[in-house]
């Protein structure tokens, strides 16, 4: 199991990816693209471009700024180039595991960017060893290039059979010299978009990037679906018969930025219907909503448009508090919440408030925040979240905790309450979830991965990984 901040207890971010195809500038619109994706990974950050004939790269420990904090930007030349942000999901957080990784091999440079986990990369890492390979990484991303670098095929084939043997979640970018490959995993698992700037293509996973680099949006990549580009141009290709459709449904609930479309569906709007349908499923009388910042805030204005009541800053965030601060007492670590978050006294106090989040991963934090507000004075607090409770663990890229550290896991609705001090407490309905998020999906899930909440997976889970996450 993967360490988690202790001070914020939130479902953590996958990856993000980034590249532009064709573009002189290609090396700084990856760095402005990695920029508006870096809600999505906070730990390391790379890029990798390709005038063509050589390779230039740098990947740094931190956030995009800190890892490009000494000029490395300027060296790094090229009209095509692949970007990455990192939280850890899979192997531990350090700079060898930072991303793209760059590797030489009889057919000539090879760089990798790879948002998801892969459900079977223990399996197939230890039958490549056995078979003589190497690994300089605990990344399930190595997995993917030693299949590239041993397969013995030309690239668009070599990528489209290690492709087909491997399962889990991935939006992976490719590149070679002078060749750029895209492909999503074939249960569209995350997200990733197609987009252009005059002759130049770019790919992102969320469309936010596209407005920050001046891109225009023109498409989804399929599930299952592998797209090349080169001196010949843009062309689509099939590795898998797309499988049932299943995005996470935490990209509409809490991780994707409020101004990214996905699947045609902007996630503010989105989040503020999920907002609306808590409402008519769980209203309750009181004076004033707020939204835990930053990611509950539409949710919560959705809820007080539906019920009627004032939406207000009720809780305010502190960004400038690093994500890990960490402290060894309780009274510290207590202290530490107050850094990141704080109650406005003016607007809670001798108030019923209606408290908005999106999640509740092991309780510690709600239990906090409600405190928080009611020692601002306010005189009941009701909680209510846009999501399911969350009773199963993510094998796809999501640091979930072990199904033992979901509080949901194991305890009632009732039992969390009490736990976490609210006055009242409700989970949005998985049924009321999906109908408000609105896919246009005629699958029985709607297009959505709901294994956190129901635990049916829409891939086959391996024993080794299920281990790898109870760890």
């Amino acid at each position: 199991m993967m360490e988690h901040d202790e001070l914020w207890d939130k479902l953590n971010e996958e990856c993000g990816v980034f590249g532009v195809f064709n573009h002189p500038d290609a090396p700084q619109l990856t760095y402005y693209g990695l920029h508006a994706l870096q809600h999505r990974g906070q730990e390391s950050a790379g890029i990798c471009a390709s005038d063509g004939e050589k390779f230039t790269s740098h990947r740094g420990m931190g956030l995009v700024t800190e890892a490009f904090s000494g000029g490395e930007l300027g060296r790094i030349r090229g009209r095509m180039a692949i970007g990455h942000v990192r939280y850890t999901t899979a192997g531990e957080s350090k700079l060898e595991n930072a991303q793209p990784l760059v590797f030489k091999y009889t057919g000539g440079n090879l760089a990798l960017a790879h948002n998801g986990n892969l459900v079977n990369a223990t399996q197939v890492r230890h039958q490549l060893e056995r078979q003589g390979s190497i690994f300089q990484t605990t990344s399930d991303t190595e997995v993917i290039a030693h299949l590239i670098a041993r397969s013995g095929y030309e690239i668009e084939q070599a990528v489209k059979e290690s492709l087909r043997m491997i399962k889990g979640a991935y939006a992976l970018l490719v590149m070679t010299e002078n060749k750029m490959i895209v492909a999503l995993d074939p249960n569209g698992l995350r997200p990733l978009a197609l987009g252009k700037i005059d002759d130049a293509y770019v790919v992102a996973s969320e469309t936010c990037a596209f407005e920050t680099v001046g891109a225009e949006y023109i498409r989804d990549v399929e599930p299952g679906e592998m797209i090349i580009m080169d001196e010949e141009g843009l062309r689509s290709e099939r590795f898998a018969g797309q499988s049932q459709r299943a995005i996470c449904s935490f990209e509409y609930i809490y991780f994707a930025r409020p101004d990214s479309d996905i699947g045609g569906i902007n996630v503010h709007l989105a989040r503020k219907e999920l907002g609306r349908q808590l409402y008519k499923e769980a209203p309750v009388e009181a004076d004033v909503v707020t939204g835990v910042p930053d990611s509950s805030i539409s949710a919560a204005i959705g809820y007080a448009e539906a019920a009627g009541i004032s939406y207000e800053l009720g809780l305010i965030k502190n960004r400038y508090v690093g994500r890990t601060f960490i402290q060894p007492t309780q009274e510290m670590r207590a202290r530490g919440v107050r850094m990141k978050l704080s109650a406005v006294r003016k607007v809670v106090e001798g108030k019923r408030v209606v408290m908005i989040d999106d999640s509740i991963v092991r309780g510690t934090t709600s239990s906090r925040i409600v405190r928080m507000l009611r020692e601002a004075g306010a005189k009941e607090v009701h909680v209510r979240i846009s999501s399911p409770p969350v009773t199963n663990p993510c094998f796809y890229g999501i640091d979930t905790s072990s199904r033992e550290e979901l509080i949901a896991a194991k305890k009632s609705i009732e039992e969390i309450r009490e736990f976490i001090g609210a006055d009242s407490l409700y989970f949005l309905s998985e049924e009321g979830m999906v109908k408000a998020i609105g896919r246009n999906d005629t699958a029985p899930n709607r297009g959505h991965c709901l294994a956190c909440f129901t635990g049916y997976y829409p891939t086959e889970i391996y024993e080794e990984t299920k281990n790898c996450v109870e760890k």
